[in-house]
């Protein structure tokens, strides 16, 4: 089955896309949004910790009842180890371990076993050996760990029996959708087609993810249910990233597919040995991840604000004395989806600087010209070296926070001298919100004199964003700063 999307009316050219998905950063959606068949995923994980907990207390009711020849028993109130303490810190090592997630590794019998066997034989080391009175429970409490090893893998193969059997008949599946070339259709169906949790809901060509249908085929899979869509198609980096963030705010899964003509037996994934997948899960709602950053750029900026205030003064007055001319530097930057504002810096050059660039072109040290940067610039002022040896050039750029033309973290925003150079891929950029600093700021800042490089530090960032990404490179950026690593 396939469905079929019209384009939307008029030029398509990347540097003039004006739609209102567009319009918006690359991370931020219409709206909240629950990741697409979640619900079997929650229902999955709330039976297996009903039946581990179960399986548990069983084996530590059996091991209670039989005790031993000198007639021990685990139930004795001053005893230090009782069964609660030992499920949930159980239970929380399965979570970490990745017993809980979804794919076949719940039902991993020997890494199960395993992590049972270690997380209680660290409870009998550090709570009955230590203690000879407690020695006496060893027996017990090995016989409770061997019941619950096979208590709880037995269970958990019950469970996935149940589950395979209710998929059968087609019910509990995640609808999928796929994109790819006719020919290939003729081989990845079939293969998806034979995994019980799929359900194929159709597929279409690569060119339906394109910029020009994207919104109005995303939309159709919505209302499809689709959960999983399934893309075997070799497209650019760029084209690559806006589909991911575009299916991740939709809540759906992404699976980039290679198919594999002569597969090796020993590398399979998701046991499909002709069909190699990498796979990128939206988190549980999408959009709140981004809406914590614009809400921490809006609070950090206003507290920064304040408890700086003294130091903006005592900046502006040594810029005062220094050089004549404005306090203040405003410069046209481009900035989200292509939109020029004006970034406020500091003053660190003389008032003729753009007259005089034109002049230094020609000693760019930039190697592809892109960017402009000149290590020993005679523009800058005595007091322009030390503010931007300290980066405190970029001290007013908390008001474009502020006002939400930029954040604390994400791609420089480059003045249009250099956007016009760019290449029509380096457009990637301005898909979020431009930043004070960032992963290149952290790795180098000036010591890179090539703009690819930035350009793939900058598509990392935009690729693996994350909250506790923005963490690091903030605190990067504060040790960078005070080492003054490639800063002039």
């Amino acid at each position: 089955m396939a469905f079929q999307v019209s384009p939307p009316p008029g030029s398509l050219k990347r540097s003039a896309i004006d739609s209102e998905q567009r319009a918006r950063d690359l991370r931020s959606p219409v709206s909240f949004q629950v990741r697409q068949g979640s619900f079997i995923g929650w229902i999955r994980i709330c039976l297996l910790l009903i039946l581990d907990l179960s399986m548990m207390y069983t084996a530590w009711q059996i091991a209670q009842v039989s005790g031993t020849d000198l007639s021990v028993s685990l139930h004795i109130e001053d005893r230090v180890i009782s069964y609660l303490p030992t499920a949930f810190l159980t239970i929380g090592v399965f979570g970490v371990v990745g017993l809980y997630r979804e794919g076949e590794g719940w039902r991993d019998a020997t890494k199960v076993m395993t992590t049972l066997l270690l997380v209680h034989c660290a409870i009998a080391f550090t709570t009955l050996l230590p203690n000879p009175s407690q020695a006496s429970l060893l027996i017990p409490f090995a016989w409770f760990t061997g019941l619950s090893m096979v208590l709880t893998v037995a269970s958990r193969f019950a469970m996935h029996w149940m589950i395979q059997s209710v998929r059968q008949v087609g019910v509990v599946r995640h609808p999928i959708f796929i994109f790819c070339q006719p020919d290939q259709a003729k081989r990845v169906v079939p293969i998806l087609g034979r995994r019980h949790h799929y359900t194929v809901s159709g597929w279409n060509e690569p060119q339906q993810l394109s910029d020009a249908y994207r919104a109005s085929t995303i939309c159709r899979l919505k209302q499809l249910g689709v959960c999983e869509v399934f893309l075997c198609a070799q497209l650019p980096a760029r084209e690559l990233m806006l589909i991911y963030w575009d299916l991740r705010n939709a809540g759906i899964t992404l699976h980039i597919c290679v198919l594999v003509s002569n597969p090796v037996a020993e590398s399979q994934i998701w046991q499909m040995p002709e069909l190699y997948t990498a796979t990128f899960a939206p988190p549980a709602i999408a959009g709140i991840e981004f809406q914590i950053k614009r809400c921490f750029d809006f609070v950090a900026s206003v507290v920064f604000l304040l408890l700086t205030f003294p130091l903006y003064l005592i900046i502006a007055l040594l810029i005062r004395l220094d050089s004549p001319g404005p306090i203040f530097f405003r410069q046209t930057r481009i900035g989200l989806q292509n939109r020029p504002f004006k970034v406020w810096k500091f003053r660190t050059m003389v008032v003729n600087a753009a007259e005089l660039q034109k002049e230094l072109e020609s000693k760019n040290e930039n190697r592809d010209g892109v960017l402009f940067k000149m290590k020993d610039d005679p523009r800058i002022t005595r007091v322009g070296k030390f503010l931007r040896r300290y980066s405190l050039d970029e001290l007013p750029q908390v008001f474009n926070i502020l006002v939400g033309e930029m954040s604390f973290v994400g791609p420089r925003p480059l003045p249009l001298r250099d956007v016009e150079k760019f290449s029509e891929h380096d457009y990637i950029r301005h898909a979020v919100l431009p930043g004070i600093t960032g992963m290149w700021q952290v790795s180098g800042r000036s010591d890179i004199d090539n703009f690819e490089d930035v350009l793939r530090l900058d598509m990392v960032y935009i690729k693996d964003w994350s909250l506790w990404l923005d963490l690091k490179i903030i605190l990067q950026t504060v040790r960078v700063v005070l080492q003054k690593t490639g800063a002039y």
